[in-house]
C-alpha cells in the first residue's frame, strides 16, 4: 500500500523498485501499526514506529537524514518516532486516521515514552506556495520553545518564494497540531517526496484533554 501511495499514485519515481515495495533500512527496526478492513483483512492505513530501542540499535532516527536533532538528545530515550503514515485512498473519511493516532498514542505510553516526534510533509505540487504559507501561519501559533529547536540539512528557501493566498494545512499535521504539537524550526527540502518537511514534537503533557478522551488515552505530566 505505501508503495501505491508514494510511487504510483503521487508519483515519487525515486522510490521505484523492482519489487513493488516502500522499503528502507528503517523498516527493519521499526514496529508498523497497521488497520485493516474486518470485512477483507486488507491493510487500510498504516505507519512505522521507531522506539527508542530500535533507534540505538539502529544508530539514528529517520528525522536525522534531514534535521540535526542534537539539541533534543536529552529527549531520546523518551522519545517514538513515527513516519510513513498511509491511508488507503478509499478509506479517507477520518476513521482510519483516527484509529491510527489512537494506536499511536498508545504505542508511545507503552514505551514508557512521553514524546512523539517525525517529519511531517507539505506538498510541493503548486511550485512551494502553500508550504511557505502553511510555513508563515504555524511559526507564529505553534512554534516550539528554543531549546526544542532544530535545524535543516537542506533548508526549503521558504523566503524565496511568495506564499498562497490561502494556508492549506495538510491534514496529518493539522491533528498533530490540535493535539498540542509543535514545530520545531525551519522546513526541510525533501527533494525524493518532493515536499517541504516539518520536524514536529508532540509532548504528551501537551495533550489536550479533548483529544486525550477522543484518542483513548490520558495527559501526563512529563520530566523536562
Amino acid at each position: 500500500m505505501r508503495y501505491r501511495l508514494f510511487v504510483e499514485d503521487l508519483g515519487l519515481t525515486a522510490l521505484q523498485r523492482a519489487d513493488g515495495l516502500d522499503r528502507d533500512e528503517f523498516d527493519d527496526y521499526c514496529d508498523h501499526l497497521v488497520v485493516r478492513d474486518a470485512d477483507t483483512l486488507d491493510v487500510v492505513g498504516t505507519y512505522r514506529l521507531l522506539s527508542p530501542t530500535g533507534a540505538r540499535r539502529l544508530g539514528r532516527v529517520y528525522s536525522e537524514n534531514e534535521f540535526d536533532l542534537n539539541r533534543l538528545n536529552r529527549l531520546r530515550g523518551r522519545m517514538v518516532e513515527a513516519g510513513r503514515a498511509c491511508i488507503h485512498p478509499d478509506y479517507r473519511g477520518g476513521s482510519v486516521l483516527m484509529l491510527l493516532w489512537s494506536g499511536l498514542l498508545d504505542y508511545v505510553r507503552r514505551q514508557g515514552c512521553d514524546y512523539f516526534a517525525g517529519c511531517a510533509s507539505i506538498s510541493l505540487a503548486d511550485g512551494g506556495h502553500n508550504a511557505v504559507a502553511v510555513y508563515h501561519k504555524l511559526r507564529a501559533t505553534h512554534l516550539a520553545p528554543s531549546e526544542y529547536r532544530v535545524t535543516p540539512h537542506l533548508p526549503f528557501p521558504y523566503d524565496q518564494l511568495a506564499p498562497a493566498g490561502t494556508a492549506a494545512v495538510p491534514p496529518l499535521l493539522k491533528g498533530y497540531l490540535r493535539s498540542g504539537a509543535w514545530i520545531c524550526g525551519e522546513p526541510a527540502w525533501d527533494p525524493d517526496f518532493d515536499s517541504a518537511d516539518l520536524f514536529v514534537l508532540l509532548p504528551l503533557a501537551n495533550l489536550d484533554a479533548r483529544y486525550a478522551r477522543h484518542y483513548g488515552v490520558a495527559p501526563m505530566p512529563i520530566a523536562a
